[in-house]
């Protein structure tokens, strides 16, 4: 996983919750980038319509919140965020993200220091993130030894897999066979 990460914003305010993130209507989709096209239309019917690749989601606290969906971090991904900096995060959104591949980083008052189009670097190994524009700094927290394998891996399932070298993971049809 690249360290440093660069990236135009969104921001979104505070309580942002899964039904807004993915909302339930779309559950049935399975093809991820008409899963992605629909991200975040809880807040705005256009943010994925004008999300830049590998662009940055920045929230206020209560990131997540509600139903414990992962519909809510694969939209995140489909849509071609590659990371969520808020203020505070709902913790089963957190896990899912984490668990998912999608870099979920707490940064508290990241909401009131950054606009819409802003572009940001965040730098893991030195937990900040940087506003191009302004060249402000602000601190984040690091994410833990565990979690960061765990989104080196690209999430818990493509590290499941690595670790017992198969294609998949295994089914109970596997333990039946052996």
């Amino acid at each position: 996983m690249n360290t440093k990460i660069t990236g135009k914003i969104i921001v979104v305010g505070d309580n942002i919750d899964t039904d807004q993130i993915y909302p339930g209507r779309f559950l049935a989709i399975t093809d991820y980038k008409e899963i992605g096209s629909h991200c975040l239309c809880g807040v705005r019917e256009d943010i994925a319509q004008n999300f830049p690749e590998g662009g940055i989601v920045v929230a206020g606290r209560n990131f997540g919140c509600g139903s414990s969906r992962e519909h809510a971090p694969i939209a995140l991904l489909s849509m071609g965020a590659s990371a969520v900096l808020a203020d505070s995060f709902a913790r089963i959104f957190f896990r899912n993200a984490v668990n998912l591949g999608l870099l979920p980083v707490i940064c508290k008052g990241i909401s009131r220091h950054v606009k819409d189009g802003q572009t940001l670097t965040l730098d893991l190994d030195a937990g900040t993130v940087t506003i191009q524009e302004t060249g402000e700094t602000l601190p984040c927290e690091q994410l833990g030894d565990q979690a960061m394998k765990i989104l080196e891996a690209g999430g818990i399932k493509a590290m499941m897999r690595a670790r017992l070298g198969k294609s998949s993971l295994p089914t109970a049809t596997d333990k039946e066979e052996s």
